[in-house]
């Protein structure tokens, strides 16, 4: 689907495959983070999805990330 998605963006803004795929991994990226930090409700990129974590989730990394800083707030 991914590839498909890259394709369709490349053809329709007329861009290099390879930049499509570095704007479109970023992405990602930005949501791999947000999700890591566990600040969020949910997270959607139009044509990929919504992205969300199960509170007991984001309650498991918060902790986790108070421990690894030594942070107890």
């Amino acid at each position: 689907m991914e590839k498909k998605i890259i394709q369709i963006l490349a053809t329709k803004h007329e861009l290099p495959l390879k930049e499509v795929n570095r704007i479109v991994n970023s992405q990602f990226k930005c949501v791999a983070e947000t999700m890591r930090e566990g600040d969020f409700e949910k997270v959607r990129l139009p044509k990929f999805g919504s992205f969300r974590a199960k509170k007991l989730r984001i309650k498991h990394v918060t902790d986790a990330k108070r421990k690894s800083t030594g942070n107890r707030s």
